[in-house]
């Protein structure tokens, strides 16, 4: 009888592990490169989380481009089209860095100008581990909000490919433009 106890206290324990994990929203994008998916943080980062989904249903991210590749460190998109032209965005959403999340290798933050809450439509996936972009002695970072949690391949790729000037997104746009296709939310499996 103790064995059996045993055994249903750890199935109870794992599976509200994974009813916690299972609740996170997550979101596929379907890439030239190939897929990769994340899995937001609501709990952590409420605000930008919401901003970001909202993109995501509005199909804001399809046919944009990621525009800025540096080898070791990030891959940028969410704003850009492939011939360049910015996508209108709404309003910036307030800087939520301060949340325990740092920008370790495979996590998603938001891309923002010098401005802490400029944050909009940007975003960009750690391909290092950058703590020195996380919110520091008072002073605020870039928001992470979710991981990659699968696809990891797919980002390490992209991270690789050659990069060159360009006149109006600067110095590491992709030679070949590796487009987001559509970025759509991954819906729950029910057993």
């Amino acid at each position: 009888m103790t064995t059996l106890l045993r055994f249903l206290a750890i199935v109870w324990l794992t599976s509200a592990s994974w009813a916690t994990a299972a609740d996170n929203p997550r979101v596929r994008f379907v890439t030239s490169m190939g897929d990769f998916v994340v899995e937001l943080y609501p709990d952590k980062a409420p605000r930008t989380v919401a901003n970001f989904m909202q993109y995501v249903r509005g199909a804001f991210y399809d046919d944009t481009i990621f525009h800025r590749v540096v080898r070791g460190f990030v891959i940028q998109g969410g704003g850009y089209t492939a011939d360049g032209q910015a996508k209108p965005t709404g309003e910036p959403v307030i800087n939520e860095s301060d949340n325990g999340l740092s920008n370790l290798a495979g996590t998603i933050a938001m891309a923002r100008a010098e401005d802490p809450d400029s944050a909009t439509s940007q975003f960009f996936i750690n391909t290092a581990d950058n703590v020195r972009l996380d919110a520091h002695d008072g002073q605020p970072g870039y928001t992470v909000f979710g991981k990659v949690v699968e696809g990891m391949d797919v980002i390490q790729k992209i991270d690789a490919v050659e990069v060159g000037p360009d006149m109006y997104l600067g110095p590491h746009r992709p030679l070949e433009d590796i487009v987001i296709l559509r970025a759509r939310p991954v819906w729950k499996k029910w057993p």
